[in-house]
């Protein structure tokens, strides 16, 4: 396994859930941490306990869904560490509701955080990946492969988001910049308990997929000789919930 130990590794939804459990184990591996996320008392939660493994710990109060907060973290990103090596893409939101009766404002906040946010921070970020022949990973779900009742318009933003990552893929691969999609059973997260209640289900967290399960499997595909890349993972829990 290749060491991450010093790699710059920008994660966005670092405040809690998958993106937490990712910057934790990131920094046991010894990388510089770029936490992104709205809430600045998270981020610093999550900072606190980073800093007993790395001591190369920012804070990027980032609003994802304002395109002015992406330009000025690119920015950012670029003049502190003047490149990126990982950059992972662990924000997202969900809405359900059924085709006839969801509303169109949901659908476009989900496009806006779950796929255009992630499209424009690559964007931004890209020459600095080519330069390092750095890593993407985009956090999917199964529903970005197999649509279900009731999410249409979350799958919809996943399969966008699956076909946003097979084609920066085909476009980096000649750069050395892998690309690594990560599609998601359900996990034990608040935006799960937030859903579970949506739902009206009885939330048991133990029975799902945890956030550390999920960062254990992608630091090993980070962390590959480079004469191989991962481009898909499927994930799920043990027993379906």
């Amino acid at each position: 396994m290749t060491s991450l130990k010093g790699q710059i590794a920008v994660v966005t939804g670092a405040g809690s859930g998958i993106g937490k459990a990712m910057a934790l184990a990131l920094a046991e591996q010894g990388a510089v941490l770029c936490l992104v996320g709205r809430n600045s008392e998270r981020l610093e939660a999550v900072a606190k306990y980073a800093r007993n493994f790395s001591s190369d710990v920012s804070i990027h109060k980032t609003d994802l869904g304002i395109d002015r907060d992406i330009h000025l973290l690119a920015a950012g990103l670029k003049k502190d560490f003047g490149g990126v090596d990982i950059l992972i893409h662990s924000a997202g939101v969900i809405s359900i509701g059924r085709f006839e009766d969801a509303s169109i404002e949901d659908f476009d906040f989900q496009y806006k955080i779950n796929v255009r946010a992630a499209y424009l921070l690559t964007q931004e970020v890209l020459p600095m990946l080519r330069e390092k022949k750095g890593q993407v990973v985009f956090m999917n779900s199964s529903v970005g492969v197999t649509g279900k009742g009731g999410v249409g318009q979350y799958a919809a933003s996943k399969h966008a988001l699956k076909g946003l990552a097979d084609s920066l893929r085909e476009e980096v691969n000649a750069d050395g910049v892998r690309v690594l999609s990560v599609y998601l059973g359900r996990t034990a997260t608040p935006m799960q308990a937030a859903l579970h209640e949506m739902e009206e289900k009885k939330y048991v967290p133990e029975r799902l997929l945890q956030p550390e399960d999920i960062a254990e499997v992608v630091l090993n595909a980070l962390g590959l000789s480079k004469t191989a890349e991962v481009t898909d993972i499927f994930i799920r829990p043990l027993r379906k919930p």
